[in-house]
């Protein structure tokens, strides 16, 4: 069993976080709230609490600790969510897939849009989990930098895969088999985010972007290429581009990524590291390329015709945030079925249409098609086999590379 050790915040973490919840995935979208992924740091509404000494973690590292099961009793099931991440209808005031759930199953879902950013929201259930207490909710949706250090704790709970017969059947292989729950024993994805290349082809005028090499090397984009100021994201899309695997590089292989970078910044070549900003300056030309999150280009993409993507040869990255069931929820069993329920291809769809994000269901298409054909030809939602082969994750991280890779980069960034 691990134990939890609050570590104090180094100051590129603390920088880290401030570009998160300032611009990066915790910054608001038009209908979405892209995740903090600073692993490792806390945002100053969890400082507090870690600043004593270390706490036993609260649960065995195989599976967690569970409470008697109340779901035969009480049809309910506590869900907590990011804000704007499931469907609505026209009132703006129901959930339908919900609703559906609950006339199939009797159970009601008490559906809360309580988690703004993961560390903030780590810091608000920490001290129960640690202490042992149940937190309320039944399910929590986090993502996979965070879910992998609650299952490393032992804070959530093993998942039964008899409750969970969709979920397994249909999961999509690219999500499978992360290193940080490997099988999906103890998580299953709610939804993908993909970083790939975004163009403005009005502000190409002709220039071909195929590759991360294209914007790092062709003098005429010049002053016109934008990064993310996410860690993972631009370093893995560089790594990918350099023949490096973000799932299994090194030290020297992050170190070569960052002078790759350095170099395109000292001669001018990048133009800026940004968050969410980069829509703006994509879709006015500003940018001519940059990368991008896949759920901006969509949404991008449906506003102006100039604005496309491209999925570069040596592959692009994708995260997840995923549904856990943390110890002691009451539910344990409802929070399994309304999982697998999401895993249902027709379910699935009715949430992809909505909020547009990476499904990681399997045999959506179909279904996906009846309700929206664009969305369901769409591979930033639907990816096909040949986009699937081409995922890759950054790998999980120790503590000490989490500072010392974040240092570098704040200092690549110059943030």
């Amino acid at each position: 069993m691990d134990q939890y050790e609050p570590d104090r915040l180094t100051p590129p973490q603390v920088a880290a976080v401030r570009r998160s919840l300032r611009s990066g995935r915790a910054a608001l979208t038009r209908r979405s709230l892209l995740r903090a992924s600073a692993g490792g740091a806390l945002a100053a509404g969890g400082l507090g609490a870690l600043s004593g000494c270390g706490i036993p973690a609260a649960g065995k590292s195989q599976g967690g600790t569970s409470a008697q099961d109340h779901s035969a009793r009480e049809k309910v099931v506590h869900f907590s969510n990011w804000t704007e991440y499931i469907d609505v209808d026209k009132s703006g005031k129901r959930h339908p897939t919900l609703e559906t759930f609950r006339k199939r199953t009797g159970i009601r879902v008490d559906y809360t849009e309580d988690i703004n950013d993961n560390n903030e929201f780590f810091g608000k259930i920490k001290p129960q989990l640690a202490a042992g207490q149940d937190t309320g909710r039944d399910i929590i949706v986090l993502t996979d930098w965070l879910a992998a250090r609650l299952i490393r704790l032992g804070w959530v709970q093993k998942l039964d895969p008899s409750n969970l017969p969709h979920a397994y059947t249909n999961l999509s292989p690219q999500f499978r088999d992360p290193d940080w729950d490997p099988g999906r024993a103890y998580s299953y994805p709610w939804q993908g985010i993909s970083t790939v290349i975004a163009y403005n082809k009005k502000a190409l005028d002709g220039v071909e972007v195929r590759s991360v090499s294209d914007l790092l090397d062709n003098p005429r984009l010049k002053g016109r290429v934008g990064f993310l100021s996410e860690m993972r994201d631009s370093m893995g899309m560089t790594l990918l581009d350099m023949g490096r695997d973000p799932a299994r590089f090194t030290d020297d292989d992050f170190d070569a990524a960052i002078a790759r970078l350095q170099k395109a910044v000292d001669k001018g070549q990048i133009r800026r590291f940004t968050g969410n900003d980069y829509t703006s300056d994509l879709t006015k030309g500003d940018f001519a390329a940059c990368v991008a999150w896949a759920g901006d280009v969509v949404q991008l993409k449906a506003d102006s015709p100039d604005v496309d993507f491209v999925v570069p040869d040596s592959g692009y990255m994708t995260s997840t945030d995923n549904m856990c069931v943390p110890n002691r929820a009451r539910h344990k069993t409802n929070a399994e079925r309304l999982i697998d329920f999401y895993y249902e291809p027709a379910e699935a769809a009715a949430l992809a249409a909505y909020i547009n994000y990476v499904t990681p269901v399997d045999g959506v298409k179909p279904y996906l098609a009846k309700i929206d054909k664009a969305a369901a030809d769409n591979p930033l939602i639907v990816p096909d086999k040949a986009m699937q082969a081409k995922s890759h994750a950054f790998r999980s991280l120790s503590q000490k590379e989490e500072t010392a890779y974040e240092e570098k980069f704040a200092k690549l960034t110059g943030a």
